[in-house]
């Protein structure tokens, strides 16, 4: 049996790989802010303890610079990143008030097509676009631990309706959570055929390097596609009852450091299976918490990601 130290010698592993989607007990779930208030200033920036969570926190806008994913997914930041527009033909962007619709171009280029692709295979008239990355990428002050280097993007797992949402709707609308309370399973009332066909699209995509949904919807996956080509790319991760997350390969000549590749066969073989312990689907909660991350722990570029006008 797994014991708590090694259980959480494991999540804190996970962590810095870039596999956890949220942390400091801010889901994608949270309700967005119809009148956000500006972040006060920092008392001393420059202060090497600063939490680099406050520097990147505070950035409205894109560094005016070559577009470069730096480091990696959990570890680094985004020159030249570029917004994701709040309405496309088969897309809206939620939550708003976070201004966490920003990617490298890539990745904007990649969710218009792959929208598109999504609606025509899933019969759903578009997709919720949740978090992607902050203006500048980094470390966000709440919601993740990836998402830094603008290649991540969470798409919820409820369709697009067939109106715009108003700017209440998207930051107070919530997602469907597509998993039974027990865990065990996906919840057979409300999991379909198009949440089947909008992932089974994105995991097709060659751009993609892999995508984070919750064991028990990986457990229902191996139901219908087991054996499937594409199935390598799904992986079980904590959470992700309420979105998938999409991470895409680093675009070749970048910054970036690229995820170790998938491991081989469908994933609903023994590994699956470990998901499900008990200790596993109900870690005991420590009470430890990770010092935030400083500027020392990210490249050394992204002090002038920060820095440029």
């Amino acid at each position: 049996m797994m014991t708590g130290s090694t259980l959480r010698r494991l999540c804190a592993a996970l962590l810095a790989f870039g596999a956890l989607g949220m942390v400091n007990g801010a889901p994608a779930q949270d309700k967005g802010a119809l009148d956000p208030k500006p972040l006060p200033p920092l008392a001393n920036p420059s202060s090497p303890a600063t939490p680099a969570r406050e520097l990147f926190g505070r950035a409205q806008e894109a560094a005016p610079l070559h577009p470069n994913p730096i480091g990696f997914y959990s570890r680094g930041c985004l020159a030249g990143g570029e917004p994701l527009p709040i309405n496309g033909p088969h897309w809206q962007v939620m939550r708003l008030s976070r201004n966490r619709n920003w990617g490298h171009p890539n990745l904007i280029a990649f969710l218009k097509h792959f929208s598109s692709k999504a609606a025509r295979e899933s019969g759903w008239p578009g997709l919720l676009v949740g978090d992607l990355s902050q203006p500048r990428g980094g470390p966000m002050l709440s919601g993740h631990a990836s998402h830094q280097i603008g290649l991540d993007a969470d798409i919820w797992l409820a369709p697009m309706p067939n109106r715009e949402l108003t700017r209440e709707e998207r930051e107070e609308l919530m997602s469907t959570d597509v998993v039974r309370d027990d865990g065990l399973d996906v919840r057979p009332e409300v999991w379909s055929e198009g949440h089947i066909a909008v992932i089974r699209a994105a995991a097709m995509e060659p751009a993609v390097q892999r995508i984070f949904v919750n064991a028990a919807i990986k457990r229902a996956l191996c139901r219908s596609a087991q054996g499937e080509s594409w199935m390598h790319k799904v992986r079980p991760m904590w959470g992700h009852n309420y979105h998938f997350h999409i991470r895409l390969h680093c675009p070749n000549g970048s910054n970036c450091r690229d995820q170790d590749p998938t491991p081989a066969g469908d994933g609903c073989d023994a590994s699956l299976a470990w998901w499900f312990r008990r200790e596993i689907l109900h870690p005991n909660k420590s009470g430890k918490s990770w010092p935030p991350m400083t500027m020392t722990g990210l490249p050394a570029a992204c002090r002038e990601v920060l820095r440029a006008k």
